[in-house]
């Protein structure tokens, strides 16, 4: 997945009350991913400006991106970062280095000074940083988080709406492939088991979590396709693998085990209100705005087990978008309009005071 990064930083006295800001756009600048910002005390520009370039880096590889295009209208950072320039400062240096073991962690990445006028978004989210930091007694510099503990909360991407609070992030991962999904067919409580393809899509985005790290815990559906691919999961990163039943898939009754076009001709009627109305459901099964209560019953209790820390939760199709509508605070008719691959993974945090935020949607780099 390929992002460009704009960052910002910036002191009100240089030194004087400082903070940064980062944004990832997708690659075609037209979808904001992630933002960050941060009040950092009193300290230079040049420092801060290094700040917001390493959080978007951070916030980067939090989504998974290979390839990175990074745009700052700071030209020292830009012919530094491209080794054009040295570094001299002994306070920079560590920063630099901080931002190369980061920017090490992508096939491809590459640095472009632009004018400030063409970088108004982080612009805007430092000066807001700054705006904080001019309001710190002390006006110290928050100290550095230890380069193995998670940097969620520093970057808060949900930041900008006043969230607050460490958020409970879910990894929302979606099961392997199955025999029923090869065939495009309705599986919902029917119990089939992964392929070798499915086995194979369980194991690489197990080595992809692993290595990402920072996971503290396994939730997944009962039924033995996201079972498995929990368990792939959890071996790679030494964890059990908790069962919360509200998980599972939905129900599609007598539709079970049929394609759309089988389903539509047995009950064309029935079926195309299906399609457009969530309170209906399928002949002997449940509907969607069913799923809906369950699955919010299985986010309430992760939430209450593992607050403030990251959670993979494996499950299906519907399960995941009803998680990602509630993070949304979205309508039901996005349950139609979302698209979520085989083992794809998808990421949304919800934070203490109520806000939420979908960092991540059908991401698919590492199969």
């Amino acid at each position: 997945m390929k992002v460009v990064i704009e960052a910002d930083g910036g002191s009100r006295g240089n030194p004087g009350p400082a903070g940064f800001g980062a944004v990832v756009f997708t690659a075609d600048h037209r979808t904001v991913l992630a933002e960050s910002k941060q009040a950092i005390g009193r300290t230079t520009n040049n420092v801060a400006e290094y700040r917001g370039l390493i959080a978007g880096l951070t916030e980067a590889a939090s989504l998974g991106a290979t390839e990175v295009a990074v745009q700052m209208d700071s030209k020292l950072v830009v012919e530094q970062m491209s080794g054009r320039w040295k570094v001299k400062n002994a306070d920079l240096a560590v920063l630099h280095r901080q931002a190369r073991e980061l920017a090490s962690g992508f096939d491809n990445i590459t640095y472009r000074w632009i004018p400030r006028a063409q970088n108004s978004h982080a612009d805007r989210l430092a000066n807001e940083a700054m705006d904080a930091a001019a309001t710190i007694p002390d006006g110290s510099v928050p100290a550095a988080r230890p380069e193995s503990e998670s940097t969620a909360v520093a970057t808060n991407p949900a930041g900008w709406t006043g969230a607050s609070g460490e958020p409970t992030r879910m990894l929302l991962l979606r099961h392997g492939q199955t025999e029923l999904s090869v065939e495009r067919r309705y599986s919902g409580r029917g119990n089939p088991a992964l392929t070798e393809l499915g086995r194979r899509q369980a194991d690489a985005a197990a080595a992809y979590l692993a290595a990402r790290g920072g996971i503290s815990a396994v939730v997944t559906s009962p039924l033995q396709r996201a079972y498995d691919t929990a368990a792939a999961a959890a071996k790679a990163l030494g964890l059990d693998v908790t069962v919360d039943d509200d998980l599972i898939e939905t129900d599609f009754g007598g539709w079970e085990g049929l394609t759309f076009a089988e389903a539509s001709a047995k009950d064309p009627d029935l079926h195309g209100r299906w399609l457009r109305d969530t309170s209906v459901d399928p002949p002997g099964g449940e509907s969607f705005d069913t799923v809906h209560t369950r699955v919010r019953r299985a986010r309430t209790r992760i939430i209450s087990e593992y607050g403030g820390s990251t959670v993979l939760v494996v499950s299906h199709v519907t399960p995941i978008k009803t998680m990602l509508r509630m993070a949304l605070d979205a309508g039901p008719g996005i349950l139609y309009r979302l698209h979520l691959d085989l083992a794809s993974l998808s990421i949304a945090e919800f934070y203490p005071d109520g806000v939420a935020s979908v960092r991540l949607v059908n991401q698919t780099a590492y199969l």
